[in-house]
């Protein structure tokens, strides 16, 4: 009995150990040089990023495109807001959607932001990502207190 459950505990190991491994498409060890945030906001409205984006240093562009799609880029937030998720959003609009508002994707479910990934260099969207996380505020969380409807009787009292 004792061999068989060191069996099972070595079995369990070598199981762990194997969900470890990377992921050839991982990003680990994937880092970008730092950015310059003024050169970022320069590209944002370059590229007409505001077309479609609110941000509160850069007015938004009066589009048709801004009456179909006004989202908000920057403020507070209740998580941080990584380096890698701003980059993959960029470069990979359609990995993350915000779904539920309108115009923001297209018939086939994809995303309807333009991809600038054939006519923006790394280094603008380096100084473009840069930009954009430093107008991210993380706001503390606000835990939901719950009224007390009981409470245990004191043996004693």
């Amino acid at each position: 009995m004792n061999m068989l459950l060191k069996a099972v505990v070595l079995g369990l190991a070598i199981a762990a150990l194997a969900a470890c491994g990377k992921d050839p498409k991982s990003a680990a060890g994937f880092t970008l040089p730092e950015g310059d945030a003024e050169q970022g906001k320069a590209n944002y409205i370059a590229f007409g990023c505001n077309a479609c984006h609110q941000h509160s240093e850069v007015p938004q562009l009066q589009s048709p495109l801004a009456d179909q799609v006004s989202i908000k880029l920057g403020g507070e937030t209740a998580r941080v807001r990584t380096y890698g998720e701003l980059v993959t959003s960029v470069i990979n609009p359609s990995h993350r959607i915000a779904k539920h508002k309108p115009g923001a994707v297209d018939a086939s479910g994809e995303s309807t932001m333009v991809t600038f990934n054939d006519v923006m260099t790394v280094t603008q969207m380096i100084d473009l990502v840069a930009f954009l996380q430093q107008s991210y505020e993380l706001s503390p969380y606000r835990h939901t207190v719950y009224p007390v409807y009981w409470q245990p009787e004191v043996k004693g009292k």
